[in-house]
């Protein structure tokens, strides 16, 4: 039977996290005004007016429970994460990593939102946060100018930046497979990485090139503050000759099969669609200009000939400082009834902010019933991040994603043990909370 149905809420913004957050106030029977202004207006990274498009990697992490997102992703399939089901509907092979066909999911995260009869969808830009008895703000890190001063006005002082990189794709067909190994790092997974392998002089030459690129320049009032999740490859060179070996060209744990020796580097590359037509470059985001990619990238062997099916590129991303102005259950301090979700609050990462737009929606539902909300368990993933991201302190606020040092520690010598513990401990928690439950 369906839930009676309750006005009324209204959802800004329909990504990852806004998606979520529509979709979980339905189904505690809240009728949603959800306001999407694409693809009417667009943004600087998006390409479509579907809902939930993936702007960066297809890949949504580590689905091992000892890994943070593969924890996070494990208590919201507990906690009926509909983004997480449609997610696990789309996969595409990526070893121990949930990746997805970005059109597919895409698709289907529109689908599940306009199939809904309770959430009503307004194909207009919000320009002003919505007069409502309960608003979801979830407008991304890429938010109009209009909603973003709407924004500040209620806070009361600037927002922060960060930038977020786009890694470029290439066509498979035009990958030299003669120099390409299949190959999972230390074997996990099912040969779903294609590995470029670079001996020193090459890779010598590649860091010349990547070091001497033209980049493309920052507006005036633009500060790069790059959060080390989603930093630059040019970036990661200039901070030595051999930072490159211990990040994105890590040769560990892939040895090239013709030769059973370990490269001096290794460039990998993973599908971006079911079909397998296109990879797209691990860890290679970036701010060079699209003639300085083509020149730079094709010294990669295996990529002398390769077809770019999309360049990198850098945007902009804002987010206010969550420690003076959200509540641990995404509701804004100075005005009842507003919750927050998505980037925008300081959550980095996919999973992340479909886990903001679920703790936001359950939240505001919660209000809708008549019930004060309140924070997640603590011992959870999903807890200790909004947690952790909405305590006051000292300094610049920084963007932080799912890992294990968020979560409460527990008496045990061995550091597998301990994880093994705390993600018991979690998912316990997590299957005893019930968040928006009538």
């Amino acid at each position: 039977m369906a839930p009676e149905r309750r006005a009324g809420a209204a959802v800004v913004g329909a990504g990852l996290a806004g998606s979520e957050a529509a979709l979980r106030l339905s189904d505690a029977g809240v009728a949603v005004d959800l306001f999407e202004m694409r693809p009417g207006k667009g943004t600087e990274a998006h390409r479509t007016g579907w809902f939930g498009e993936l702007v960066c990697s297809n890949s949504l992490g580590s689905e091992e429970i000892a890994s943070g997102k593969g924890l996070l992703k494990e208590e919201l399939r507990i906690l009926g994460s509909r983004l997480l089901a449609v997610a696990d509907a789309t996969r595409v092979p990526a070893g121990k990593a949930l990746a997805v066909d970005r059109e597919r999911f895409a698709r289907g995260v529109t689908d599940a939102v306009r199939s809904r009869p309770g959430i009503r969808i307004v194909e207009a830009e919000a320009t002003e946060i919505p007069d409502a008895p309960l608003v979801v703000l979830a407008c991304g890190p890429l938010a109009s100018e209009s909603i973003s001063s709407a924004l500040r006005r209620l806070v009361g002082e600037e927002g922060f930046y960060f930038y977020d990189a786009i890694s470029p794709i290439v066509a498979t067909e035009t990958i030299g497979r003669e120099t390409a190994y299949v190959a999972d790092r230390y074997g996990a997974g099912t040969g779903d990485y294609l590995n470029l392998p670079m001996d020193r002089e090459r890779y010598e030459a590649f860091l010349s090139a990547l070091l001497s690129a033209n980049t493309v320049p920052l507006r005036d009032f633009e500060e790069p503050r790059y959060f080390e999740g989603c930093m630059p490859v040019e970036e990661i060179a200039r901070r030595g000759p051999e930072t490159l070996l211990y990040g994105p060209l890590r040769p560990v744990g892939l040895p090239d099969p013709r030769t059973g020796k370990i490269p001096h580097a290794v460039v990998q590359l993973r599908k971006e669609n079911s079909e397998g037509t296109m990879y797209n470059l691990v860890g290679f985001q970036t701010r060079l200009t699209y003639p300085g990619q083509k020149k730079v990238f094709s010294m990669i062997p295996g990529l002398e000939n390769a077809e770019f099916l999309r360049y990198g590129s850098v945007h902009r991303n804002s987010f206010l400082d969550a420690r003076r102005h959200l509540t641990p259950w995404m509701e804004c301090r100075g005005r009842e009834g507003l919750f927050i979700a998505g980037q925008i609050t300081g959550v980095e990462g996919y999973v992340e902010s479909i886990a903001s737009g679920l703790v936001a929606g359950a939240s505001a539902a919660c209000r809708a019933l008549g019930r004060e909300p309140r924070p997640f368990p603590l011992e959870s993933m999903v807890g200790s991040l909004m947690d952790h991201i909405t305590t006051p302190g000292k300094g610049e606020p920084q963007p932080m994603n799912a890992n294990f040092g968020l979560l409460p520690e527990v008496p045990l010598r061995r550091k597998l043990d301990r994880k093994a513990r705390k993600a018991e401990i979690a998912l316990d928690a997590v299957r005893g909370f019930a968040p928006s439950r009538p």
